[in-house]
């Protein structure tokens, strides 16, 4: 099993920043690419960005590119998310998501952070 633990989420204002982090822990071996979904009130939740295991491979939702960068650190088994210029639309639940493979399924989930963006 793997554990991840979001951090870093808060109240912030528009065009403001924050940086979430992801920490795993357990079997972090048999992690590969690591991403963050989010859920806003009365939505679904949606997928963010995604990084390979090598961090090599990136992927944005269209709506966060420009703005939020992802990154990791496997000495650290950690994942970070750095949000700019957020925006009220950016106000969600922020989930860190591992998955055993390439992304193309998602089979450990943390917690969540909240992030709200003030206008």
């Amino acid at each position: 099993q793997v554990q991840l633990v979001e951090s870093g989420g808060g109240l912030v204002q528009a065009g403001g920043s924050l940086r979430l982090s992801c920490a795993a822990s357990g079997r972090t071996f048999s992690t590969g690419a690591m991403g963050w979904f989010r859920q806003a009130p009365g939505k679904e939740r949606g997928f963010v960005v995604a990084i390979s295991w090598s961090g090599g491979s990136t992927d944005y939702a269209d709506s966060v590119k420009g703005r939020f960068t992802i990154s990791r650190d496997n000495a650290k088994n950690t994942v970070y998310l750095r949000m700019n210029s957020l925006k009220p639309e950016d106000t969600a639940v922020y989930y860190c998501a591992a998955s055993r493979g390439d992304g193309s399924s998602w089979d450990y989930w943390g917690q969540g952070t909240q992030v709200t963006v003030s206008s």
